[in-house]
């Protein structure tokens, strides 16, 4: 490679972030909240960067995953843990992919010891707050960076997935449904700010991942 080639790779070198998996917002010492997010189809977008010569940090809740070669790796544990490091990554970062299946909820307290049968009633109430939205928090200074946000819907989807683009203020919505969730293959609609609509069926989360790393940002 020429000097000017060198020079040039360098310039196109972006720094990325990505959010994977699930996150997980504990009742008490054993029992938490969480869902079926493998992390696979952010682990997989982590390592098309990474291959494409970014610089990525993988911001990943709990999943047993090897982290993709020459990938930076934070490991996270509930939504506050994600939205701190997704934010304090994205300060210096050109794009963010969040794929995380984040939990919309958490026990508005964590016990102390583990919850157990009181009283011999068969019903309990656990109260729940909402956890931060950590796409709209983070979009809402993006500037002309690009943000990808994943919306799992069931049914048809594509209305909400559009209302969720355009109240998050994100540049691209990657819609996709539970089949998604541990699979190797997936089928998703990247939906654009620009009214755009690119279908992917079929396809391995690999193959998925590399064309979401080469999508630009739009302007409004």
């Amino acid at each position: 490679m020429t000097a000017r080639g060198r020079r040039g790779a360098a310039a196109r070198r972006r720094r990325v972030v990505v959010t994977a998996g699930p996150t997980r917002e504990y009742v008490d010492p054993v029992r938490y909240l969480s869902n079926e997010s493998s992390g696979r189809m952010g682990f997989e977008v982590a390592r098309a960067a990474a291959e494409r010569g970014d610089h990525v940090v993988l911001i990943a809740g709990p999943v047993e995953l090897a982290t993709p070669p020459g990938v930076t790796r934070v490991d996270v544990v509930n939504a506050r843990d994600m939205l701190r490091a997704t934010r304090e990554a994205f300060r210096t970062a050109d794009v963010l992919v969040m794929t995380a299946a984040v939990a919309d909820w958490r026990p508005r307290r964590k016990r102390r010891g583990k919850w157990r049968k009181e009283g011999g009633g068969e019903s309990a109430t656990l109260e729940l707050v909402r956890n931060p939205d950590i796409l709209a928090e983070v979009a809402r200074r993006k500037g002309d960076r690009l943000v990808i946000g994943f919306a799992l819907e069931t049914g048809d989807g594509v209305a909400r997935a559009t209302r969720k683009l355009e109240r998050k203020g994100a540049d691209y919505v990657v819609l996709n449904d539970e089949s998604a969730l541990g699979a190797d293959r997936t089928t998703v609609d990247i939906l654009g700010r620009d009214g755009s609509r690119r279908r992917l069926e079929r396809r391995t989360k690999r193959a998925v991942a590399r064309v979401l790393v080469r999508l630009k940002p739009l302007r409004a």
